[in-house]
């Protein structure tokens, strides 16, 4: 599958056949996370790591053998470098048939941290399960994915942008429009869909609506933004940037980045 096709399909997994990942599978994912990197070039460090082995587990996950986890050093955009790397790892783990999906709180934090070795110096923001998805969902999921609204997204028109924030952006560019419908098919925190783009000529400009109360030491919200970055340039291509344009934003809205193509 190519990468819009990957995003199309892709769903977050928390109920797994209790098969574990083939040697193979496995194999293929650990030289591949080594390869992933970021346009911020900051480091992002995966682990793959035995449930049973690491004492890890999720009250949301049933069926798993191994998570993935990843630390970054803290640092300027070290959530949007997470993000955007965490998704490339997720999208490529679907190419290969693994399901994941983004735990940022429902687990022991602590457990998880310390079995990754995460230092007073780096965050982990999300962890994910990795395995086969089982052939039902437990109820407990559908449950879950029904609170959250999980499959429905909001109208472009919502989204994305032509100079200002009154003005919905529409574009006969085929890839353009590829990027932005992956865009706004990326998965984020309790499906909140914070990124919000504003074209100005051949420069797209991402900002975060902030819609989901935060704290500690870093913010979910911008580990979405570096997903949609992720899927956008995916897509599109181009070049990132960070330089705030003179663009009129609501208090709630704070300039991430602009992707030049």
């Amino acid at each position: 599958m190519d990468t819009m096709e990957l995003i199309r399909t892709r769903k977050s997994v928390r109920t797994f056949d209790g098969q574990g990942v083939s040697e193979e599978d496995r194999e293929k994912l650990s030289a591949y996370i080594r390869t992933i990197e970021n346009p911020y070039h900051i480091p992002v460090r995966f682990m793959i790591l035995g449930a049973k082995k690491h004492g890890l587990s999720s009250p949301v996950i049933s069926g798993e053998h191994l998570y993935i986890t990843a630390k970054v050093p803290k640092t300027e955009h070290c959530e949007e470098a997470f993000g955007y790397a965490f998704e490339k790892m997720v999208l490529y783990a679907w190419s290969l048939g693994i399901g994941t999906t983004w735990i940022g709180g429902t687990m022991k934090r602590e457990v998880f941290e310390r079995e990754a070795g995460v230092t007073e110096d780096e965050i982990m923001p999300c962890v994910s399960p990795l395995g086969y998805p089982a052939k039902n969902r437990s109820v407990k999921e559908i449950a879950m994915r029904a609170a959250i609204r999980a499959d429905k997204r909001l109208p472009s028109d919502e989204l994305f942008f032509d100079n200002d924030f009154g003005t919905p952006l529409h574009t006969d560019d085929i890839t353009v429009n590829n990027a932005l419908e992956a865009v706004r098919l990326a998965p984020s925190a309790v499906n909140k869909q914070p990124w919000r783009i504003v074209r100005q000529g051949s420069a797209y400009h991402f900002y975060k609506k902030k819609n989901v109360s935060g704290g500690g030491d870093w913010d979910v919200q911008k580990v979405d933004l570096g997903i949609a970055l992720c899927h956008f340039m995916g897509i599109a291509g181009g070049a990132l940037t960070v330089s705030s344009p003179d663009i009129q934003t609501a208090d709630d809205t704070e300039y991430i980045a602009t992707v030049t193509l």
